[in-house]
């Protein structure tokens, strides 16, 4: 399932490729650029997952900074500079997001960058960006990894990974006892975005005596997905919480658990059925989905401006419903209005002055709602929302229950086909 031998790194290999890439960058390659000279167009640099196990998240970031892209030059630009993106393939590797950074800034000479897909890859380019003084805000990489690294340069518009699904545990957790599940099963996939979230979770719920009959993290390399579905068919598990970061890993787990005829009362998963129709083609459809919950900080119905405008360009330059919008073109999106305004704000194209102005405690509007930054880079403000699948493959949010826009949870789940 995962052939790309570099695409999971220890984190000792990764503060390694950070430690190279950090190396690898001139100190003498600061970004100052301003608007006083003529209205060049200006690059905004990136790299994505356009091919390897990152692909249809990468596809999508593109997608969603393409979009920005084409309505900030409709508007006249950064400063009446018109962007041109300019995309690099890692190909869902760490060490090559980095080298790409490298050469973005040292050799394109781009304005600014954006950051990649991943926790994993935010966490090997990141470094490269910091050494180099350059503003690195991402949408993708809010894992406990990235924040660690403490650089002066990243901001995290998205929620804090660790934190996302803190609100299903404690819904869980306060369900009458009739209805609250006794066991639950941890398969994780040994990814720095999945598995934090999904321990944070498991706390909660074995605090409210929910017994954990099945937890294991499974190699990234060779997830034994089906063994170890087959064995917690056996236990029959009332809840079981998926630690994946794509697709692919939900899927698998999805298929063998449907072969052995057992579908849990509650299912969710870290991320994965956040993906609209790309999740629903690879399950099989609605009806495979119906109950599901997973964490997520936007969705196409978002009582947000700034969203269902959004929602109507993206439709509009790409085709499709609403409903087929992949949550991770959102987040893009927000890279770029978190950028502008900065750059509006300081009227000026300096990298630290954007730094600079992102750490000054202001809050900022993007179509996932507010944003504000601590040291670290993390979005202290952001909406920890949780979703769920329900009939005839509405996508909606669920949790909090007191949140606007939240709608009655479907609890226990259909038997699978049944949605």
């Amino acid at each position: 399932m995962r052939p790309h031998g570099t695409r999971f790194l220890t984190l000792t290999a990764v503060a390694a490729s950070a430690a190279m890439a950090l190396a690898s960058c001139s100190s003498s390659s600061t970004t100052t650029n301003n608007s006083s000279g003529n209205k060049s167009p200006i690059i905004i640099g990136t790299s994505l997952s356009q091919t390897g196990d990152f692909s249809v998240d990468g596809q999508a970031f593109e997608r969603g900074y393409n979009l920005w892209v084409q309505n900030i030059n409709k508007k006249g630009g950064l400063l009446g500079h018109k962007v041109t993106l300019k995309v690099l393939n890692d190909n869902s590797d760490p060490a090559t997001a980095a080298t790409n950074y490298n050469q973005l800034i040292n050799t394109d000479h781009a304005a600014f960058v954006f950051g990649p897909f991943s926790t994993l890859l935010t966490a090997s380019a990141a470094p490269v960006a910091a050494r180099a003084h350059y503003a690195f805000i991402e949408g993708a990489g809010g894992g406990p990894l990235v924040f660690s690294l403490k650089l002066p340069n990243l901001f995290a518009v998205s929620p804090v990974v660790a934190d996302q699904l803190i609100p299903f545990a404690e819904w869980v957790a306060a369900l009458p006892s009739s209805e609250r599940p006794k066991t639950a099963a941890y398969p994780m996939v040994d990814d720095p975005f999945a598995v934090p979230m999904v321990q944070n979770a498991q706390k909660i719920l074995q605090n409210a005596g929910i017994k954990t009959v099945y937890s294991k993290v499974f190699p990234a390399e060779n997830p034994a997905y089906k063994a170890g579905a087959d064995q917690m068919a056996a236990l029959k598990p009332d809840m079981v919480l998926i630690g994946s970061p794509d697709v692919p890993g939900v899927q698998a787990i999805f298929k063998s658990l449907q072969q052995q005829h057992f579908t849990p009362k509650i299912l969710a998963a870290s991320a994965g059925p956040d993906q609209g129709a790309a999740f629903l083609s690879a399950i099989g459809g609605s009806n495979n989905a119906t109950g599901t919950m997973v964490p997520n900080g936007w969705y196409p119905g978002m009582p947000n401006a700034l969203s269902q405008q959004f929602v109507k360009d993206y439709n509009a330059k790409y085709g499709g419903t609403p409903a087929d919008i992949n949550a991770d073109a959102a987040e893009a999106y927000s890279v770029g209005e978190t950028l502008a305004a900065a750059v509006n704000a300081t009227k000026s194209l300096s990298n630290p002055k954007v730094i600079s102005y992102l750490h000054s405690g202001v809050t900022v509007q993007t179509v996932q709602g507010p944003a504000k930054f601590n040291t670290l880079g993390e979005n202290v403000v952001a909406a920890h929302f949780i979703f769920q699948w329900q009939s005839g493959g509405k996508f909606v949010q669920v949790l909090p229950t007191s949140a606007q826009g939240s709608v009655a949870i479907v609890n226990p789940k259909p038997a699978w086909g049944q949605g």
